[in-house]
């Protein structure tokens, strides 16, 4: 049976269909099929770098002492499974990314009254809240859409919150670091 299989294969080699000109191999449906442009997906480090350049590139052009956390961000916004671009724009919202922080608070987080030692403890604690990874704090976040968070984060103080920081996620996202 594989002898059939390979002797049948050898001789279907030799078949003349390269003789046949190419303006006519296209008028033969079989044979004019169109090779799509292959482009590979981006790769997980890839989009992580995209992320943090979008955040570093929005806060440069505005000169945010945050500009150059982006990476920070997106690590901690994949730990905690939070969207990568709440924490840089609640940032924006609380404090104009790092512009007006307490205490390297630029989250306003604890009514702005906990002091971190470093913006890379700030980042970090307030993912792992409004992740739900903080058993006091979990009720609020926990399983919560980004929308619910929102509200838990200051929604019941300021109703228009949650639009705000979403609208500053969205320009977030559209920030094209090759442009800015």
């Amino acid at each position: 049976m594989i002898k059939t299989i390979y002797n049948l294969g050898i001789s279907m080699a030799f078949l003349p269909i390269f003789a046949i000109p190419t303006a006519e191999i296209s008028s033969i449906p079989s044979l004019a099929v169109e090779i799509p442009d292959l482009k590979a997906e981006a790769t997980i480090e890839e989009t992580r770098e995209m992320r943090a350049a979008q955040i570093d590139t929005y806060y440069a052009a505005r000169s945010m002492p945050l500009a150059g956390k982006g990476m920070e961000f997106v690590l901690a916004a994949e730990k905690y499974g939070l969207d990568w671009s709440l924490l840089p724009a609640i940032a924006i919202r609380e404090s104009s990314g790092g512009k007006h922080d307490c205490y390297n608070n630029p989250f306003g987080w604890g009514s702005c009254k906990i002091k971190f030692d470093s913006y890379e403890e700030a980042i970090d604690t307030v993912a792992r809240n409004l992740g739900g990874g903080n058993p006091r704090t979990a009720g609020y976040y926990a399983g919560k859409e980004t929308r619910q968070k929102l509200y838990y984060y200051n929604g019941t103080v300021v109703p228009t919150y949650m639009d705000e920081v979403i609208d500053i996620m969205k320009r977030i996202e559209k920030t094209d670091p090759s442009r800015e």
